[in-house]
């Protein structure tokens, strides 16, 4: 379980990591994390890459429904200018974008702002999924969530594909994809 650290006086900035399979609770734990930092009355902004329309063209939804308000971005370099004054930004589906996404969130975390975000470590194939790996180097704080596999019930760390199309990115949900663990992703069947 993720503790926020508090600190007196200098308001610092940190990186945070939420990462994992499909339908392991990325969103969600985002979602929950910035809704606490409203409670506390921080000043929140959550993005998203526009190429994530698979629940909402604008709102940021888990796959159980839990929605936050969000403003979608092309490129990463777009979010320092929408995130001034802000206190606490999240980011999600953060494997989306390009490179530039690590020096924003560096560029975010130094100016003071706490940024959390959410993605997916490994592609269907098992393999670094685009800025992730960049970015849970440089974070303070990981969390590394798991799914169910769907095939034998223990934990699933990979996201099975269940169409043939050999493209990295292919937005989806449900229909395409299925948590798996490692010795059933293997398997294929």
């Amino acid at each position: 379980m993720f503790i926020e650290p508090s600190f007196r006086g200098e308001r610092r900035g940190w990186i945070e990591v939420i990462c994992g399979s499909m339908f392991s609770g990325k969103t969600e734990e985002l979602i929950r994390r910035l809704k606490r930092a409203k409670i506390a009355h921080l000043k929140t902004e959550i993005f998203k890459p526009t190429i994530d329309v698979r629940y909402d063209k604008i709102n940021v939804v888990s796959h159980d429904a839990n929605i936050i308000p969000s403003t979608p971005v092309e490129n990463a370099a777009s979010i320092i200018s929408l995130a001034q004054n802000v206190d606490v930004v999240g980011i999600d589906e953060v494997q989306f974008f390009d490179n530039e996404i690590i020096s924003v969130c560096e560029q975010l975390a130094l100016g003071g702002t706490r940024v959390v975000v959410a993605g997916l470590d490994m592609d269907f194939t098992g393999k670094p999924f685009g800025p992730v790996p960049q970015l849970l180097a440089i974070a303070d704080y990981i969390t590394k969530l798991h799914a169910i596999c769907v095939k034998c019930g223990n934990i699933a760390s990979i996201s099975y594909r269940k169409v043939a199309d050999a493209s990295q990115v292919l937005v989806g949900e449900k229909d395409l994809y299925e948590p798996r663990c490692r010795h059933c992703w293997q398997k294929r069947d």
